[in-house]
């Protein structure tokens, strides 16, 4: 569907800069913008990308307008918030696929004793066992699994074989991606009599409002409480959260993230990909983990910790500086040690000169 940069702007409550009639037939990254396309800039930081964007409209925030024009000579759509508008406008240019069809296949296999909320679609294969309540408006696609005691609030969506174990709770407005597993068993043993003895894992699964799990994550039941994600957590692919965690509110991991047992994070928590923690530690609210770091200890409130083993952003970075210079710190001391030698060579010398010159003086006053 063509649209004009005034009829986007229109839409999305911006003011225009430039041709405002310009044909627009797509939406794309600055990259891949073609020249009846739209794109849109977040920050300062993406300006050196426009060099070679040949968009013929730029959504832009309004403190950023002035500099994006000189960079570029596509029409402008300011607004105050450039990735919110694009989003707003990006549909348009791409097919949305609704909601399946509200209804029960005949092909599901419910139990006699499952509640399913109204307004539901419950696809074919799907199993739901006994004691089971979900609440209103669900989507349970194809080859989901709910184990028995399980309860699901409102609004609640569950793609393509999603196992749920038993007495998994979740919330309302959550959203469990393909393939993902929850409520399986902690892994937890005790050694004993020369073998790994398993220790039951009673305890459950507890996912509050607004979380979204990503596709082959999986979250471990506890031993005795409950494994515990806080409302408006956002989880990637193929995370691990062990037994007995408690990650609180609003917390972002991103893809193979992995948190040992019994670890726990306050609100607004940011772990980036591959990051590791171990068992029994405590991330207080609003810090934040880079890429692959590996946490031993608590971290507290608001610091940004990175490496391996992770620890303050400033005293990491000293440190790989430091690394970075140890060819040439080795290269200055193999060179002091050489002139330390030398002048050792010199001073022993000295030494016997000096003996010699004593002796001489000695000998001539006994003679």
């Amino acid at each position: 569907m063509i649209q004009t940069v005034e009829s986007l702007a229109a839409l999305v409550k911006g003011t225009v800069r430039g041709d405002c009639l310009c044909a627009i037939d797509d939406a794309a990254a600055i990259e891949a913008a073609s020249s009846s396309a739209v794109t849109f800039v977040l920050n300062e930081m993406q300006l050196r990308r426009l060099k070679e964007c040949r968009a013929a409209a730029i959504v832009v925030d309004g403190k950023i307008a002035d500099t994006v024009s000189q960079a570029s000579n596509a029409a402008l759509i300011v607004v105050d918030d450039a990735q919110a508008a694009f989003q707003a406008v990006l549909p348009l240019f791409r097919k949305v696929r609704d909601r399946p069809a509200r209804g029960i296949s005949s092909h599901a296999q419910i139990s006699g004793s499952a509640k399913v909320g109204t307004d539901c679609y419950v696809a074919p294969g799907v199993v739901i066992d006994e004691d089971v309540v979900i609440g209103s408006n669900c989507d349970l696609h194809a080859g989901v699994v709910i184990g028995a005691g399980c309860r699901i609030g409102d609004n609640t969506i569950l793609h393509p074989n999603v196992v749920l174990y038993h007495d998994v709770e979740l919330g309302s407005n959550v959203i469990v991606h393909a393939g993902a597993v929850i409520g399986a068993d902690g892994f937890g043993y005790r050694f004993a009599g020369g073998k790994f003895v398993k220790i039951p894992q009673l305890g459950n699964v507890q996912i509050h409002d607004h979380v979204e799990i990503g596709a082959c994550s999986t979250i471990d039941r506890g031993a005795i409480g409950p494994t515990v994600v806080g409302e408006g957590t956002k989880i990637d692919n193929l995370v691990m959260i062990a037994h007995n965690c408690e990650i609180g509110s609003h917390n972002v991991f991103a893809s193979q993230v992995g948190i040992a047992g019994s670890s726990s994070t306050g609100d607004y928590v940011r772990l980036g990909g591959q990051a590791g923690l171990r068992d029994h530690i405590h991330l207080n609210t609003g810090c934040s983990v880079g890429a692959k770091g590996g946490v031993t200890k608590d971290i507290p409130a608001g610091e940004t910790w990175i490496g391996i083993p992770a620890m303050p952003e400033s005293e990491q970075k000293r440190q790989f500086v430091a690394i970075k210079r140890l060819p040439e710190i080795r290269d200055q001391v193999h060179s002091l040690e050489m002139q330390v030698a030398a002048m050792t060579a010199e001073l022993e010398q000295l030494r016997a000169l000096l003996d010699q010159s004593g002796n001489s003086v000695l000998r001539r006053a006994a003679g």
